[in-house]
């Protein structure tokens, strides 16, 4: 790992844990907190060409990793089951109530419209599994507040579509 994610890593790992703790609660305490964070961890380590800009730029990559590592385990589950007790995930904002939803089938969504949309799956992505604010989304995407909102609408509408 560099020198920059030996830096960040005392003052993410708690942000990081917390996010995975918000997931293992929405989960019905299915999952580890520390073992996802540890994958995350494990994931980045490997990279060897990891720079980052900043903290939010941090927290975009880790977003990314922490959606594999959630999507990987949520199929493994699922195999194991044959199609029982999979993982799920909350998604705000998309209905008035705060839906949850088959950490497949929203993985199987958001690939869809990546194809389709990068940047809105980019802040889906973020949003979900990242935990960041429409600044840090602003700052990490090199748009602005109106952009990021547009995108979001156009993302929440997909992803309302693709769910239901």
């Amino acid at each position: 790992m560099n020198d920059e994610v030996n830096e960040l890593v005392p003052r993410l790992y708690e942000a990081l844990r917390g996010q995975a703790l918000r997931y293992a609660a929405q989960h019905g305490g299915s999952m580890h907190p520390s073992s996802v964070v540890q994958e995350v961890w494990i994931k980045l380590s490997r990279a060897e060409t990891l720079s980052f800009h900043s903290e939010a730029h941090f927290s975009a990559v880790a977003a990314r990793a922490m959606r594999q590592v959630l999507a990987d385990r949520a199929r493994l589950r699922g195999r194991a089951k044959r199609g029982g007790g999979l993982e799920r995930v909350a998604l705000d904002n998309l209905g008035a109530e705060p839906a949850l939803v088959d950490t497949v089938a929203i993985e199987t969504a958001l690939s869809r419209l990546e194809a389709a949309r990068p940047r809105a799956a980019q802040i889906v992505e973020l949003r979900v599994f990242g935990g960041l604010t429409l600044e840090e989304m602003g700052e990490v995407l090199q748009l602005s507040a109106g952009t990021i909102k547009r995108e979001w609408r156009v993302a929440r509408a997909f992803l309302i579509d693709a769910l239901s």
